[in-house]
């Protein structure tokens, strides 16, 4: 009888393979899930995060030989323990393949280890999952009900950038990978992770609700000549009740974009350096969509060696080019941005403290005034802002320009204290303000 089922356990442990390791009762080896709540500002409603789980419910992934596809691996343990269990990723895992993860159910995953990606640009090429929104795709995608995925401090995602930039500089069609999406995910954190060398941004938060995303590390840059671009920090796309905070971004485009239909979002505590700024937008860019982002509340980040550290950025009411390589088309939406405020924003060398554009990729001031965007600004709050500028338009200190008169409403600034190297008061350059709400500080505004 015992070597009956000492055989039953053996046909069972070979079965499930190298790829993963069923907990049994007893002390567990990993580490358990952080306890991390929004601080010190609260969410808009709260977010569940104290989900219990098996103790006993617990899969090892084994990583293959090095190099080896452990997408399979992954993919499967996520499946034995979804549903109440904890997956932990504690060593070094590739994945060579796309990786569907929309199927996760009250499922903790200990990403302690280092997931890196196979560098076989042709493959990825064609094999990425594709979102219609900016050409936006990626290898893998999370989603589901429930998910807590945390990695302590330790846990690495590593997006080979470096290839990926030098292979779009030789030819801008190659289509370069998101480095991690969230589609689908509805309750749930994401934590304690090292983001690096994103071949793109680096997060896509998109069809989403209650999430908290805390004490992250985001670091890309190129080690060549050419250039890492569009490396957002985190773009929030179709989603709600969204807690961005605690973390540190080293990078280059936006720190925090909020693309249509991003609403009840707390960003708080970030550390952004050589950004493009906490940016809404850009917005009005599909002719046949009507976008909205309202509620957002952005508290309490130091914004360092940005283009702009505040940015609103929309396009005109035709269509209109925003340079690059390739060039990008865009304008002609609707839409509104509501009840947005910055609060206690520190500047340390920026360009622009606050930017307002609603002719963005407009090739100039007249074009814009011709065709104004049908995306409205309304409820609009710059408050407690302060720091240094670098210079580069010195004495201009921000922009805040809207494409008519019936297309901005209630735009306001509270206690707006900027400096320029020169010592020379800062400007604003200003277009359809009403004036009367906005203290901004030095000479105030002057015609844009």
């Amino acid at each position: 009888m015992v070597a009956n089922i000492a055989g039953l356990l053996l046909a069972f442990l070979v079965a499930v393979g190298p790829a993963l390791t069923l907990a049994h009762p007893g002390p567990s080896s990993f580490l358990k899930r952080p306890s991390i709540q929004p601080d010190p500002l609260q969410p808009y409603k709260a977010i569940p995060l104290q989900s219990w789980r098996n103790p006993h419910k617990v899969c090892h992934v084994k990583p293959g030989r090095k190099g080896s596809d452990d997408a399979g691996r992954i993919r499967d343990a996520l499946h034995k323990c979804n549903n109440g269990g904890t997956v932990v990723l504690d060593k070094d895992y590739t994945i060579c393949s796309p990786l569907d993860l929309r199927f996760l159910r009250h499922v903790d995953i200990a990403l302690t280890g280092k997931v890196g990606f196979c560098p076989e640009l042709d493959y990825w090429q064609q094999n990425l999952f594709e979102f219609h929104f900016q050409d936006a795709s990626s290898w893998w995608v999370w989603g589901g009900e429930d998910v807590h995925l945390y990695g302590a401090g330790t846990g690495v995602i590593h997006g080979n950038g470096q290839a990926w930039y030098d292979a779009h500089a030789a030819n801008s069609s190659v289509r370069r990978p998101l480095l991690f999406i969230a589609d689908g995910w509805h309750g749930g954190s994401i934590t304690g992770l090292k983001l690096r060398h994103s071949p793109n941004w680096h997060n896509f938060i998109a069809n989403s609700s209650d999430i908290l995303i805390s004490d992250m590390d985001l670091f890309s840059r190129s080690s060549s000549e050419n250039a890492a671009s569009n490396l957002d920090g985190w773009d929030t796309f179709r989603s709600d009740n969204i807690v961005i905070q605690n973390s540190v971004i080293n990078h280059d485009d936006d720190c925090v974009s909020f693309k249509p239909n991003s609403t009840k979002i707390l960003v708080q505590g970030l550390h952004c350096n050589g950004s493009h700024g906490i940016s809404v937008g850009s917005l009005g860019n599909y002719p046949y969509q009507y976008d909205i982002v309202s509620d957002l509340y952005i508290y309490n980040n130091t914004m360092a060696n940005t283009t702009t550290a505040a940015r609103l950025k929309v396009w005109p009411g035709a269509d209109a080019i925003k340079t690059g390589d390739p060039p990008w088309v865009g304008g002609g939406g609707k839409g509104y941005v509501r009840n947005v405020t910055y609060d206690t924003m520190i500047n340390d060398n920026n360009n622009l403290a606050i930017q307002i554009d609603q002719c963005y990729g407009a090739i100039n001031a007249s074009e814009c005034l011709d065709h104004p965007s049908g995306v409205i600004l309304t409820d609009v709050v710059f408050k407690n802002i302060w720091g240094t500028a670098n210079g580069a338009d010195d004495p201009v200190a921000g922009q805040l320009i809207c494409g008519s008169e019936d297309s901005c409403d209630n735009i306001r600034a509270e206690n707006v204290t900027l400096s320029n190297p020169s010592g020379q008061p800062p400007q604003w350059q200003c277009r359809y303000m009403d004036e009367e709400l906005l203290d901004l500080g030095g000479v105030g505004c002057i015609p844009a």
